[in-house]
């Protein structure tokens, strides 16, 4: 056959889809952009059938990040106000409800304020950002400076709103002006919309002037929230629920949905039909059990959702290339703070073993406190149990008894981000017990297997380990791998490698000592039944197959050792052959 026919064959082989129509709303949070540009929407607008029948003056809704809160508050804002477009809401859920959209659709004027721009190293500056987040959300009323029913008082307020410079006091009582002169010319009261209105405070702790942002913003959310006879009600989104001590002092009209509420427990984030009519939609239905094993497992009310953006991402990417393996897409939007504050708590044996019994798939139970200030969030152990519940690290199974829950890690996303961190954690305990290691790095270029053996299982018992029974034998070994070269980087001057080609395969850590005439081959085997012998039988007996060493000889070396290291747990083995 010539190659025009065998290229035609392969043609025949490949699967024929047809291209999606809509685009993968990778990053929108604009519900009418979403809609007019024909994104692919999940359909959430049934959180405006759930709000309308069920809501509060004041609307708290708390959720992890990338849950999708700033598109559901678009997607408020266009329902609500007066010049939206309304046809974007056909065919959706909504849609159904006529009276409620006969009553409601269009019919206020809404403020709505994002305040997750609202970052700076120092308070001078964030103040700046805020004040321009005013300017741009009173911009959007312009029309105001030539409405007939203010009179110039009315419009002298209005014009401070657009000041650059305006003084804290202006600040503070903005939206309730704005609301005050958007129901003075409407006729009708305002709809507030706040969203992520913790970040500041996140960021004011991150960057020690938390204080004055607390009081900037305590009195901002008063002013708008509390005394406003001009709002109808009002809507807020964050990752945390901050005490009423803390912010919301006197606002007795609050009501809060977190992620324990059932109620609009499907409403962010996407539920497991969804996911599979998305995958069906792209073509890539073959990829659930992963997107379900790495994205799913989140549990809102008695719901288990899963991460949008997550699930976004990795559709995106395997559309067009379908062999890719899932990623931590989630671990880039944020420092991850809590799970490294919580990691480093485990110098604490009890929390030690906790962190390993959740990393291997277990479940723990603790108290949760989900009203907290970020000073209080590190001040103990038991608030950062809160803030990993809280921030989505970790989620509950099962229904709370009381404030007594039953925490486990979500997903194997957010165990991956769990197990950096540890080895990052051990990477630091490297630095700081270098005497230990020298001893280990010592005994393993003199040959001392029984040292070897004996120094490493004491730092084991040490660490945290990473083992859960879910996850293939060639993930466990990558933890013990991992924690090898950590100790080996104690030797600046030693080279070392990690599954470098040699021979006929790919050793595991190649060591070449300082000393120039010495190398050192480990294989490294996890001992699934526990037999640590017959695993590092199986460790030397792959190095004399593979032929690691004849890389070494042809460049002469003349000392190789070959190490076997069996590990089950915090126990190991080692096994040694020399080649002199």
């Amino acid at each position: 056959m010539d190659m025009r026919g065998k290229v035609e064959m392969q043609k025949k082989k490949l699967p024929i889809r047809k291209l999606p129509i809509k685009k993968l709303p990778i990053g929108v949070e604009n519900f009418e952009e979403m809609r007019k540009e024909d994104f692919y929407y999940v359909d959430k607008t049934g959180l405006i059938t759930e709000l309308l029948h069920n809501w509060g003056v004041v609307n708290l809704f708390t959720r992890p990040r990338r849950f999708g809160k700033s598109l559901n508050m678009s997607m408020l804002e266009c329902f609500f106000s007066l010049d939206g477009d309304k046809r974007i809401f056909d065919g959706l859920e909504i849609s159904e409800e006529a009276s409620l959209c006969e009553r409601y659709m269009g019919k206020y004027p809404v403020v709505f304020i994002s305040l997750k721009g609202i970052d700076a190293l120092d308070y001078e500056t964030a103040y700046q950002r805020a004040v321009l987040q005013i300017n741009r959300t009173a911009n959007e009323k312009y029309y105001l400076l030539d409405s007939e029913a203010l009179n110039e008082q009315d419009k002298t307020e209005y014009r401070k709103l657009l000041d650059d410079h305006m003084p804290d006091a202006v600040f503070c009582n903005s939206l309730s002006v704005l609301s005050r002169l958007l129901e003075k010319h409407h006729g009708t009261k305002a709809i507030l919309l706040i969203d992520e209105y913790d970040v500041p405070l996140a960021k004011a702790h991150a960057n020690g002037y938390y204080g004055q942002m607390v009081s900037l913003i305590r009195n901002f959310l008063g002013e708008a929230l509390k005394t406003n006879n001009s709002m109808k009600f009002a809507v807020l989104t964050g990752c945390l629920r901050i005490s009423k001590e803390s912010v919301f002092t006197g606002l007795n009209n609050l009501k809060v949905l977190t992620i324990a509420d059932e109620r609009f427990e499907e409403r962010f984030g996407f539920t497991d039909g969804e996911v599979r009519g998305l995958l069906d939609y792209y073509g890539v239905a073959e990829h659930y059990d992963a997107v379900k094993r790495w994205y799913d497992g989140y549990q809102f009310g008695n719901v288990k959702v899963y991460c949008p953006w997550d699930v976004l991402n990795y559709c995106d990417r395997i559309r067009f290339e379908p062999q890719a393996q899932p990623e931590n897409y989630w671990i880039n939007t944020s420092g991850n703070d809590a799970v490294k504050r919580f990691i480093q708590s485990s110098a604490n044996a009890a929390v030690k073993r906790e962190i390993e019994r959740l990393v291997a798939g277990g479940v723990i139970t603790k108290e949760i406190h989900q009203e907290l200030t970020y000073p209080e969030i590190y001040q103990s152990i038991d608030n950062i149990w809160s803030l990993l519940f809280t921030a989505g690290y970790l989620t509950q199974r099962g229904k709370p008894q009381g404030r007594r829950m039953k925490l486990a890690i979500p997903n194997l996303e957010i165990r991956d981000i769990f197990v950096t961190q540890i080895m990052e954690y051990l990477k630091e305990n490297v630095r700081e017990d270098g005497e230990t290691l020298n001893r280990f790095c010592d005994a393993l270029q003199s040959g001392d297997a029984g040292n070897v053996e004996r120094i490493f299982t004491e730092y084991l018992k040490k660490t945290i380990s990473i083992r859960d029974t879910a996850v293939r034998e060639d993930l466990k070994e990558s933890f013990y791998h991992g924690v090898l070269l950590g100790i080996l980087g104690v030797k600046t001057c030693w080279g070392v490698s990690s599954n470098r080609e040699m021979g006929e395969g790919y050793a595991d850590i190649l060591v070449e000592p300082d000393t120039g005439d010495m190398g050192i081959i480990i294989e490294v085997k996890y001992a699934h039944n526990g037999d640590l012998d017959k695993a590092c039988k199986e460790a030397l007996k792959q190095i004399a197959h593979t032929g690691y060493e004849d890389d070494l000889e042809d460049d002469g070396v003349e000392h190789i050792f070959k190490y076997g290291i069996a590990c089950y747990k915090k126990r190991c083995r080692v096994s040694l052959q020399k080649n002199r």
